[in-house]
């Protein structure tokens, strides 16, 4: 798994399943979406940016989520890959390496962002929480962990009136990964084999038992 996909994974996972006390703004519109959203689905531009501002990557495709637990990243562009959580296992697959790489959904995503993702309520003394300045029109909400040990500084979310347009997470070495949300649908009906996923039959399969 690269860094890259990483990234996307356990950023995006953690922002669907956060509590925070009702305010003004940002937060108000981060506990409104927590609150009223358990099934999203967006097209997506994720940049890599390093602490100097230069762009190290990028990429674009479909993301999908449902609550508790289950997501996909579907990239189209530069290379094909996907992401899948079941909610017990996740699912990496290189389509160019023809490689599928699969781990506990529970180890793999431990001690990062995506542990949110559980759906139960993230205790709010585990978070600062903070409405941010805006000049773009957009209303932005900054949590950082309490925890100096923790692998992430911050996720930045941003929103258009109620809809989730962006997202951007700084990790511990002050990297970011930025994603710009289009064409959002909110609450839509997935079917069951959306977050099921099943190697391609001769692709290297490399993890945990599949049993």
């Amino acid at each position: 798994m690269t860094r890259f996909k990483a990234l996307a994974a356990l950023a995006l996972a953690g922002l669907f399943s956060v509590s925070a006390m009702a305010q003004n703004g940002g937060v108000e519109k981060l506990n409104q979406f927590v609150d009223k959203v358990q099934t999203f689905e967006a097209h997506f531009e994720q940049t890599v940016i390093d602490t100097e501002g230069n762009i190290l990557e990028q990429a674009e495709g479909q993301f999908q989520l449902q609550r508790p637990g289950k997501f996909r990243w579907d990239y189209q562009t530069p290379y094909p890959q996907q992401i899948v959580a079941d909610g017990q296992k996740i699912w990496f697959y290189d389509v160019d390496l023809e490689q599928v790489t699969v781990k506990s959904q529970q180890e793999a995503l431990a001690e990062t962002p995506a542990t949110l993702l559980s759906g139960e309520l993230v205790p709010a003394e585990k978070y600062h929480m903070q409405n941010l300045p805006s000049d773009d029109g957009l209303v932005w909400v900054e949590l950082s962990p309490k925890d100096p040990e923790s692998n992430f500084q911050a996720v930045t979310l941003a929103f258009e009136g109620n809809l989730l347009k962006q997202m951007i997470m700084r990790d511990s070495f002050d990297q970011r990964t930025r994603l710009t949300f289009s064409q959002v649908r909110e609450n839509p009906h997935f079917d069951n084999s959306t977050f099921h996923f099943s190697p391609p039959a001769g692709v290297d399969v490399v993890g945990e038992d599949l049993q």
